[in-house]
């Protein structure tokens, strides 16, 4: 087998059709759009959700601030697991030296420890918020836990 040799699979490639060249041509004239109106002409033919002067369908929905009702003082933490921990230099934990080890997405939040992962050292842990599986775990590594007001 030789390059002159390769073709497409049958029927990959198809000829299209060539429409308004001629009335013998079977799509001249018109080109298969009918006469007049908006689809006859080039160019968009409404935008899009558009419905003939009809009030659009998301207009007629009812009006929805977001997604559900979100609480105007909700505490929003750093969620740190403790597979991150493990990274750390030091026995030491707490928001200083994470945000040192830009571990936190804003410094400005109060700080929780979860418990995704294992943990080998013994921590020193002092952050706002620590979840049981996490505090058993640091407990097991023989770390301590102390939580900030």
């Amino acid at each position: 087998m030789k390059l002159n040799d390769l073709k497409p699979n049958p029927g990959a490639k198809k000829v299209r059709k060539r429409v308004g060249h001629g009335i013998s041509a079977g799509q001249g004239k018109t080109a298969g759009r009918g006469t007049k109106g908006q689809n006859s002409r080039t160019g968009e033919g409404g935008r899009l959700y558009r419905q003939g002067g009809n009030l659009p369908f998301f207009r007629r929905l009812p009006f929805v601030r977001g997604k559900g009702f979100t609480p105007p003082y909700s505490t929003e933490f750093n969620e740190v697991n403790l597979d991150q921990l493990s990274g750390l230099k030091g026995s030491e934990v707490s928001p200083e030296t994470l945000a040192a080890a830009h571990l936190l997405r804003d410094p400005r939040n109060p700080v929780a420890i979860l418990g995704r992962g294992e943990l080998k050292a013994a921590l020193k842990v002092r952050v706002h918020r620590v979840t049981a599986s996490a505090k058993s775990k640091i407990e097991a590594a023989g770390g301590t836990v102390e939580l900030i007001a």
